[in-house]
């Protein structure tokens, strides 16, 4: 680490027209894109331990004195721990905005891994529903702050060429933390079989929470050798002369432009959000009891049985992160070739159709070779896009804040979607027992709630294209 001081300035050379993206870029701006994308990738494991130990982690803090589980309670209270950490997110991202855009990139970037590093460790002390609760809305607050000011801090680095592959890179990279994430559930998952419920005393959910606390050492190395992006110091220099305000939502939304792109960037946001995390991720434990089903048919039962679930919902969550990986590091290349919008269009459109399919028609282990992969292409492509767009539709001094406003706001909306799945599931469609995919109250629950992609479709129209054109300044 002793000679990251000495890289080379962080506005580089411009990449040559033709060749391969990645021509002129100097040894920082490597540097840069591995920090920000391993901040990132830290970021999404920590979200996909919390998808993975949620509904475990809710059988052991709501069971009743006998060891009995109430199951509408575990869908009910996993569904809120989920909004209670995702009004953390937003929160988070709206205050680390703002201070991205004052304090630094660098520095908040550090804050926010520590934040949601450390409350993840914390997460696997809890004793109950509501100290648990507590833990995931602080770690929010960290996870919600680091992608605003990773991609504000990439985007301003990079050579103009190189922007939209480096964020799309940057964003592809998440799958590796969400792969890594499954890859932790399968190992405890394996050692459950062996060692029994627990392992070394713990159930094997507060294993999962306690590894998500290892990125805190990240922190130091940014705090070694990353510096503020020159363009945010040119910046920074100026309004001290002419007392120009950094950041803030008053200073956003002065500008018709900046709130025009705020407002429409948060509710493009939104719908992706909601599909995401109202949907897409809750596709697991529809996964889980199609498993649960077709293990006990087969007679396993008790530990035997609990290990085979846990090996196989991390399975299926690498399956999707196949299919996410794919659609984000192509996603640049999407963009560059037929426009922001017409990616925007075709995801939406593919997301909700494969969404739709795998809450009607995932009933077997071996769908999820095929159907997983699918949803996780379409819907995680939209996150690949945010990354490149919303960097796109703002200025310097309000990069970082509108940025964190357009994917983070939309997280108090998306908040309501798990929620809103938890009630469908547990209420409107309980009971039902024709036709015979609709005795599973969560299937026809997620197939109402695809309809959130409609709302990025609808707003399209009134963005502003942002293909070729440079950064606002």
């Amino acid at each position: 680490m002793a000679d990251l001081p000495h890289f080379a300035s962080s506005s580089g050379p411009s990449s040559p027209a033709d060749g391969p993206w990645y021509r002129g870029m100097t040894r920082y701006h490597w540097f840069v894109l591995t920090v920000a994308a391993l901040g990132w990738l830290f970021d999404c494991l920590d979200q996909q331990l919390f998808n993975l130990a949620r509904k475990p982690a809710m059988e052991t803090l709501l069971a009743a004195a006998d060891g009995s589980i109430d199951p509408k309670a575990v869908n009910f209270y996993g569904g809120l721990s989920t909004c209670i950490f995702m009004l953390g997110w937003a929160t988070g991202g709206l205050i680390f905005g703002v201070v991205g855009d004052r304090l630094g990139r660098a520095k908040t970037m550090m804050i926010t891994i520590v934040i949601y590093s450390l409350c993840t460790g914390l997460s696997a002390l809890s004793y109950g529903f509501w100290d648990f609760a507590f833990y995931r809305f602080i770690t929010g607050l960290g996870v919600g702050g680091e992608f605003a000011v990773g991609v504000a801090l990439v985007a301003e680095v990079m050579p103009d060429r190189a922007r939209p592959y480096a964020l799309g890179l940057l964003q592809a990279l998440s799958a590796v933390g969400n792969f890594a994430a499954a890859l932790i559930g399968i190992g405890l998952g394996q050692a459950q079989l062996h060692m029994g419920s627990k392992l070394y005393g713990w159930e094997p959910w507060r294993w999962k929470f306690v590894i998500g606390a290892l990125p805190a050492v990240l922190a130091l190395v940014i705090r070694a050798g990353l510096k503020e992006p020159e363009k945010w110091q040119q910046m920074k220099a100026r309004a001290a002369e002419t007392g120009e305000k950094l950041g803030g939502y008053g200073a956003l939304f002065a500008d018709p432009r900046w709130r025009k792109n705020a407002i429409l960037g948060m509710l493009l946001a939104c719908s992706g959000v909601i599909g995401l995390w109202g949907i897409g991720f809750f596709s697991i434990d529809l996964q889980r009891s199609v498993f649960e089903k077709t293990f006990k048919a087969q007679g396993l039962s008790g530990q035997e049985l609990a290990g085979r679930l846990t090996i196989w919902t991390g399975v299926a969550m690498m399956m999707i992160q196949v299919g996410a990986f794919t659609s984000m590091m192509l996603a640049a290349r999407i963009c560059q070739r037929i426009g922001r919008k017409p990616f925007f269009a075709l995801a939406f459109t593919s997301a909700l159709v494969s969404t739709a399919i795998v809450f009607r028609y995932l009933d077997d282990i071996s769908d999820i070779w095929w159907m997983l992969p699918l949803m996780g292409f379409c819907q995680l492509s939209l996150f690949a896009g945010y990354a490149i767009y919303f960097p796109e539709l703002f200025p310097t001094r309000l990069r970082s804040t509108g940025t964190s406003f357009c994917y983070n706001v939309g997280r108090f909306v998306a908040a309501s979607g798990p929620f809103l799945l938890g009630q469908l599931s547990s209420s409107v469609f309980s009971g039902i027992q024709s036709p015979e995919w609709m005795r599973e109250p969560m299937r026809p629950a997620g197939i109402a709630m695809c309809a959130a992609f409609l709302l990025g479709l609808a707003v399209l129209p009134f963005l502003p294209e942002t293909k070729g054109r440079p950064l606002p300044e």
